[in-house]
């Protein structure tokens, strides 16, 4: 562990590579408190998919940012980072420690170089551009994203259609590609001390399968079926590995076994694609846990 100075610091690492629990040894170690760094962690009762802290944990060390909005809610990276700011000033103002904790790539992009003003979201266009996806595939898309803006379609995976389409969506809303007209700033709010948990793959492989199927023995589906009936899941929170398949369970198009399955696989994909934007960071210290 290297020596630690000041009073923020991010830990990251791909998903069940056990980072939350070095976070609780290493908050109480440095007097810190745990602001999450989950996209799905904001989501109340969305709690088995999304491996949150248990209470337990949360009487030990103050946790924020998790449970932020409903299932049916939509949340963006610009309210993220308002919220971690807010959050920052009040743990600042009690004269504690920052520890921020998570895998999400794209907010701790915000986090470390700040976030770039972009055009609102044009529903007919993403709607359009969706139905695209679907019907000609993300590939499609990618390439006329590479027409468009290469230095983007660099950065996106083919596979990413999401990514793919806001910044087609971008593009078309500004008249120029994001990646020229919207630069970000750094965020004079927080350090750049990035640790990042570094697992083998074999082991996190393992690990992964094995808490996989732990979600679903303890009631994913159910889980999934609740939020449904109380009031929707919402598009970003349905696509997440995990409650994508128990939707698929819930309206018979898997069977629990086979949603099992797909979940691992999605959930190694999310963890390559993690290591892969973590590595782009400058200045990251690696942890061998």
């Amino acid at each position: 562990m290297p020596v630690l100075a000041g009073d923020c610091w991010i830990l990251s690492g791909p998903t069940a590579s056990g980072k939350s629990a070095i976070a609780m040894r290493l908050a109480e170690r440095l007097g810190a408190e745990i602001v999450s760094v989950d996209s799905m962690a904001v989501y109340r009762g969305l709690d088995i998919g999304t491996a949150k802290p248990t209470a337990a944990d949360r009487r030990r060390v103050p946790h924020h940012l998790l449970d932020v909005v409903a299932p049916r809610d939509e949340y963006s990276i610009a309210r993220w980072l308002s919220d971690a700011a807010d959050a920052v000033a009040d743990i600042r103002g009690r004269g504690r420690r920052i520890l921020f904790v998570g895998g999400t790539p794209l907010y701790l992009r915000a986090l470390r170089e700040g976030l770039a003003e972009l055009p609102p979201a044009d529903p007919r266009l993403r709607e359009s551009l969706s139905a695209e996806a679907e019907a000609r595939g993300s590939a499609a898309l990618h390439a006329r994203l590479a027409a468009v803006d290469p230095a983007a379609a660099r950065r996106i995976h083919p596979n990413d259609a999401k990514r793919i389409i806001r910044s087609l969506e971008v593009a078309a809303l500004a008249g120029t590609p994001q990646s020229v007209a919207f630069r970000p700033s750094p965020n004079p709010l927080f350090d750049e001390r990035l640790l990042v948990v570094d697992r083998p793959r074999g082991w996190l492989h393992r690990v992964i399968d094995a808490r996989v199927e732990r979600m679903f023995a303890d009631g994913l589906v159910e889980e999934t079926r609740a939020a449904v009936a109380s009031g929707g899941i919402g598009r970003t929170a349905s696509q997440a590995a995990g409650y994508a398949e128990a939707i698929a369970v819930l309206e018979r198009r898997m069977t629990v076994a086979e949603a099992i399955d797909a979940t691992k696989r999605r959930t190694r994909q999310l963890a390559k694609r993690q290591l892969t934007w973590l590595r782009s960071f400058r200045g990251a210290v690696w942890l061998a846990a």
